[in-house]
């Protein structure tokens, strides 16, 4: 961050189209278009840059922080969110954290939304609250390529060295996005169900409330559903907030009332918006492991897991408990990251040893080198583009 603090305000409503029609008026007036140093070159041909959304609530403070450090890049843009439930003295206390980390304070790219949004398990609160983050990165700086939401509970599988090389050859107005129109039992206990999230309106935590009749399913546009962890194309998005066609409100309308509604509000947009429909990638980039029968989240990972998840080519996994010693693995064996320090790069030019942070000096910051679990994720990346271009798997 700057030297001073850098405070994002979300207005709360009593619709979820109203949160997504006033985001984009919500940001301080003290928050200026800020833009990248000059040291920082985007656009085609440079390699792509990615704007981070990462989220926790109470007691996620160092989590996010950690998260943070293990994806920080300078030609990045992060906005960071911990909800309500959080205490200001732990938004102040990640603000300070923020300003110890010398290529932070220097490049100014990591922001801390102040005024945070409310957020009510399995409500349309955590679509509300993706599209703010959405909405502030676009207005701090818009030149990103991909967005990627991250919550405390992740932690990344290759470098951003590594993301940015293999993505430097994906067409950037791609999206990977998990999605099918086969919703099973979804339609009966997601979809047909009505459910009101109070986070949208109540100050007070309460959790969401079903109403006592059921609707039929809609015949106007078809739903899609699929992961809730997307990477969207800062064009998708766009239309998507500030879109010149009325679809992505329509749709917010309905999703309001849908249970889990990030499982299926922005797989459900992209399928059914003629532009968009044919640039889904169908993948969702993230290692989990699922109960049988799945229960509503994956289950924790731990060093048991470690060689398997490092063999499966995603770019992401989760769960994860607090420092878990499978963490310390990851930051070791891929990341090269020591504690408290950002994950070097190609971009780190300083001494590198226990006591002194290797990115506390920099290069080229345009410059990426990829590692040793780049030919993965690639191999992941290029099967998923085999599948895309084979028109195999894309809307149906």
């Amino acid at each position: 961050m700057g030297a001073e603090k850098k405070w994002f305000f979300s207005i709360l409503s009593l619709t979820f189209l109203s949160v997504l029609l006033l985001v984009f008026h919500s940001i301080s007036t003290s928050s200026s278009h800020r833009p990248f140093p000059s040291l920082v070159q985007l656009g085609v041909p440079y390699p792509p840059a990615f704007g981070y959304y990462i989220f926790g609530g109470n007691g996620d403070k160092d989590r996010v922080f950690r998260l943070l450090l293990a994806i920080y890049h300078p030609r990045n843009r992060y906005v960071l969110h911990l909800g309500a439930d959080a205490t200001d003295g732990e938004r102040h206390s990640l603000v300070v954290a923020l300003k110890s980390v010398p290529a932070i304070r220097s490049f100014a790219n990591v922001d801390v939304i102040g005024n945070p949004d409310r957020l009510s398990y399995m409500g349309s609160s955590f679509t509300a609250a993706t599209l703010h983050a959405a909405a502030v990165l676009m207005k701090i700086d818009p030149r990103w390529d991909w967005f990627i939401a991250l919550s405390a509970l992740d932690y990344p599988l290759i470098t951003q060295d590594d993301l940015s090389h293999v993505f430097s050859s994906v067409r950037r107005d791609l999206n990977f996005i998990d999605h099918t129109s086969d919703l099973g039992w979804k339609v009966y206990h997601r979809f047909q169900p009505i459910v009101v999230d109070p986070a949208l309106y109540l100050a007070r935590k309460t959790k969401i409330f079903l109403a006592s009749q059921r609707r039929s399913m809609p015949d106007a546009f078809k739903i899609f559903t699929g992961s809730p962890w997307v990477v969207l194309s800062r064009s998708f998005l766009e239309f998507c907030i500030v879109g010149w066609d009325n679809l992505p409100r329509t749709l917010l309308m309905y999703f309001n009332n849908v249970m889990l509604s990030e499982e299926s509000y922005f797989q459900s947009v992209i399928c059914n918006s003629p532009e968009f429909k044919n640039s889904t990638v169908n993948g969702d980039l993230r290692y989990m492991i699922w109960d049988n029968p799945p229960k509503m989240e994956p289950h924790f990972l731990n060093i048991s897991d470690y060689d398997q998840m490092v063999q499966s080519g995603a770019a992401f996994a989760r769960m994860f408990k607090e420092n878990d010693p499978v963490l310390d693995m990851v930051d070791e064996k891929i990341l090269k990251r020591e504690r408290k320090q950002v994950a070097p790069g190609a971009w780190c030019t300083g001494w590198k040893s226990w006591w002194s942070d290797p990115c506390s000096q920099w290069g080229d910051v345009n410059v990426v080198k990829a590692g040793p679990q780049v030919k993965k994720f690639s191999e992941t990346i290029t099967n998923l583009l085999d599948d895309w271009n084979s028109h195999s798997n894309q809307c149906t």
